[in-house]
């Protein structure tokens, strides 16, 4: 069973964050996950052997979540994601040649913008989703202010020190989804840690209150 990246983020709008992962961690990881009812899964590329760890998730995970890569940096990266089996390219920043080369290698983009200059100049290179990074030197209100002219239909994620107890209030503001790094996933935490993690976090999106 095939799974887009639209079916994905209107299931569960939450992206896992799994910087320092390792291969041989990733398979469990995953699961605990999935499980939790997360759909969106990302390996930085600067984690140990991160294409072998996108390649074992896109493989085992496959028509139950997008996998993809963080921290991509570079046009010549998209390919290799690609190859490994990862759908969704994301970015601390806004390169349009890394968004370019996404969008032709028909993959989606989501890359970190934060101010309304660095958002539209995303669109513009064709970026799906936008990621307001780091949210923690933002604020909701300022989110809400960019709300105000970023189109509506695109998604805008909020990320960096993302909690249960903060969502409600980014979403008031605006907030599509979340990028869940250190809070969820630390490196070297168990397969058990992170389901339970992951299942705060969802009951915190479905309640749209704070936790």
């Amino acid at each position: 069973m095939s799974l887009d990246f639209p079916t994905a983020f209107a299931r569960c709008p939450l992206v896992a964050i799994l910087r320092g992962v390792r291969p041989e961690e990733a398979d469990s990881v995953g699961d605990a996950l999935v499980e939790a009812g997360f759909m969106l899964i990302e390996v930085p590329l600067n984690s140990p052997s991160p294409l072998a760890s996108v390649e074992r998730l896109a493989r085992r995970l496959e028509g139950k979540a997008i996998i993809g890569a963080g921290t991509v940096l570079k046009p010549d990266d998209v390919s290799r994601v690609k190859e490994a089996g990862g759908q969704l390219i994301i970015s601390p920043n806004s390169d349009v040649d890394v968004i370019s080369a996404t969008t032709k290698a028909g993959m989606v983009s989501m890359p970190g913008y934060f101010t309304p200059s660095e958002a539209f100049a995303a669109l513009a290179a064709g970026a799906h989703a936008l990621k307001l990074f780091p949210a923690e030197a933002a604020s909701p209100a300022m989110l809400k202010a960019q709300r105000a002219v970023l189109p509506r239909d695109v998604p805008v994620l909020a990320v960096g020190s993302i909690s249960p107890d903060s969502m409600a209030h980014w979403r008031t503001a605006g907030a599509d989804g979340f990028g869940l790094g250190s809070a969820l996933y630390k490196a070297g935490a168990t397969a058990t840690e992170v389901g339970a993690a992951a299942r705060c976090f969802v009951a915190a999106w479905r309640s749209g209150t704070p936790a």
